[in-house]
């Protein structure tokens, strides 16, 4: 059976050159991958199973790149052979087989022009001293079969089934852990964050096992989408782990995703951590991280730390598009940061950005915030602050197009209360004038602003003025505009015009405010017109409009003060009691004082 093997080993020699010999199509790899996976040594089933190959330098050579001037300078072929091609015929029995044919090729190992000659006619492409084992024949790469796989989604999509650490469930599977295992994983839906989680620990511990940035990026996607607290926890946990230990596997889109969905739970530290991680993982921080972790920080009121994060945005170049930096700006006003805010505003025209009206409003509407103070410190406001502040807003109003004014009310009323909160009447009433002219058009908020700036100043022609050109334009003076001019005019000392004032209003309006009978009754009270007054407080009834305490006191106590009428004031008291309103005992003291006086300079 050996004869035709022999002819046509010794035909192939002398008829065509030496070539590579091909693999059967059966043990081709079909994805090429560089370690080879053969289930059988069938390539070389016609060798006894305890021979061994006797390694040819050029066959198992390490390196393809090796010269081929290093091989061995002696012929290959023994001059004795040359004739034969090499091959021994010596062993041939008288019928032209081989006397033993199971042992053809006994002692070849001992033979190195045997060996060669096999190398030559091999090609050196297969490296036996790594796939061919001792006694077995080819080895064979562990892999995982379908039923494991199942077995282990089956693990990682159960609720409530593992007891303690996953880990000895894992060990049992005797698995083989590759990065394409992990892809599966990650990509099959249902699975539990905890148990995913748990799985990636036990394998990092594996060695050997090198994970990628694409599977790490996967992890963090997949546990990400299921919004839970703990889980996300966990994933940040031990994506530090990795960043620590590994340089360049985390990603900045896996630190990101993280900061966003921290964001999403309403947890600003632990995303200002992520955000402090970019540096130690060599991580490079984009537009997205600084956007991520602002929003992230000012969702839970940590403005000074989102400005501090926003300092480093801006040194470093790296801005969100107009409409994230539009919501940072108004992020940074809702904190009360209007200064900073500013900032960024300007920062962002210099980079041509178009951005949102609402956030360029947000700030201008900032700036003019009124401080709310307490009436004991009501005038001790930073003046000089305040127009610091409103001068960057009118800065702004300048800049706004003809179209933009169009709809720009709510910044325009800022600005112009803001300057009759400073006293500044002036620059408040030319920018009223400009509204009137140019846009936005004013509306009876803005109209009423500029009267009680005027009034307090002590300019009541020039509110009465801006009364009748609000009258001209076609708006309604609501009672608010009447008492701020009775109050100026009472004031003065002017309660005739006060009075017609008053009249003009119970004309236009069915029902006036406690505060226009208020206004009247303190302005007689100064004037020492008491008459008048109690006959005011007597006309609020007949108008369905209630006195209040505080006008039966104020007025009880001019009448005790001043006239030292005890009997109207005691009069005044009894209508208090009949109306359910009880007088305080220092006012009744006081009644009490006067008639007590009264009678002992009538003794």
């Amino acid at each position: 059976m050996w004869r035709p093997l022999a002819r046509g080993a010794l035909r192939y020699r002398r008829t065509a050159p030496p070539r590579q010999l091909l693999l059967p199509v059966n043990l081709q790899v079909a994805n090429q991958t560089p370690s080879l996976i053969v289930e059988s040594a069938s390539r070389f089933s016609f060798f006894p199973s305890a021979y061994h190959f006797h390694q040819n330098p050029r066959l198992f050579s390490s390196s393809s790149a090796e010269s081929r001037d290093d091989l061995p300078s002696e012929p290959l072929i023994s001059q004795a052979n040359e004739a034969t091609g090499g091959f021994d015929f010596s062993g041939l029995n008288e019928s032209g087989g081989f006397e033993n044919e199971d042992s053809i090729f006994d002692g070849a190992a001992d033979t190195p022009d045997a060996n060669q000659g096999f190398g030559d006619l091999f090609g050196g492409s297969v490296a036996a001293d790594e796939f061919i084992e001792s006694g077995e024949g080819v080895g064979l790469l562990k892999e995982n079969d379908a039923e494991k796989v199942k077995n282990l989604l089956s693990l990682l999509q159960g609720s409530g089934i593992i007891h303690g650490s996953i880990e000895p469930y894992l060990e049992a599977m005797d698995l083989a852990l590759d990065n394409d295992l992990m892809m599966r994983v990650l990509q099959t839906p249902c699975t539990q964050g905890e148990n995913v989680i748990g799985f990636f620990r036990w394998v990092l511990k594996k060695r050997g096992f090198v994970l990628t940035s694409q599977v790490l990026n996967e992890l963090v996607r997949s546990i990400c989408t299921q919004n839970k607290r703990r889980e996300v926890y966990a994933l940040w946990d031990l994506t530090n782990e990795v960043g620590e230990k590994e340089k360049g596997v985390v990603s900045s889109e896996c630190l990101n995703e993280i900061i966003a969905e921290l964001s999403k739970l309403g947890k600003g530290k632990a995303a200002l951590e992520v955000f402090n991680k970019f540096e130690d993982f060599g991580c490079a921080s984009n537009a997205d991280t600084y956007y991520l972790t602002i929003e992230a920080l000012c969702k839970r009121s940590f403005y000074s730390w989102a400005w501090s994060v926003c300092e480093k945005m801006l040194a470093a170049d790296k801005l969100p598009d107009a409409a994230m930096m539009g919501k940072i700006i108004s992020y940074l006003c809702k904190g009360g940061m209007a200064k900073d805010a500013h900032l960024v505003y300007l920062y962002a025209k210099d980079k041509k950005m178009n951005l949102p009206r609402s956030s360029i409003n947000a700030v201008v509407s900032s700036l003019c915030q009124v401080e709310k103070t307490n009436k004991e410190t009501y005038g001790e406001i930073n003046k000089e602050l305040d127009r610091e502040t409103v001068s960057l807003a009118l800065g702004m109003l300048d800049e706004f197009s003809a179209e933009d004014r169009k709809h720009a009310i709510k910044p325009f009323s800022s600005v112009i209360r803001k300057l009759c909160w400073i006293e500044d009447v002036d620059r408040a009433k030319k920018l009223l004038l400009e509204m009137i002219e140019s846009g936005p058009p004013p509306g009876n908020a803005v109209f009423n602003f500029v009267i009680n700036g005027l009034t307090k100043s002590e300019q009541t022609e020039e509110a009465l003025s801006i009364m009748k050109t609000m009258e001209s334009r076609g708006l309604r003076p609501d009672v608010y505009t009447y008492c701020v001019i009775m109050s100026g005019l009472a004031r003065a000392g002017k309660m005739d015009e006060a009075i017609k004032m008053f009249d003009e209003a119970k004309k236009k309006h069915s029902k006036l405010t406690p505060v226009a009978y208020h206004t009247l009754i303190r302005g007689f009270c100064k004037l020492e017109q008491f008459d008048k007054a109690v006959n005011l407080l007597g006309e609020m009834r007949q108008h369905g409009v209630q006195p209040k305490h505080d006008e039966y006191n104020k007025l009880i106590k001019s009448l005790c003060f001043k006239a030292l009428d005890w009997e109207t004031a005691e009069k005044l008291h009894e209508d208090m009691n009949s109306n359910g309103k009880a007088l305080n005992g220092r006012t009744k003291a006081l009644i009490a004082a006067v008639r007590d006086l009264q009678e002992a300079v009538s003794a």
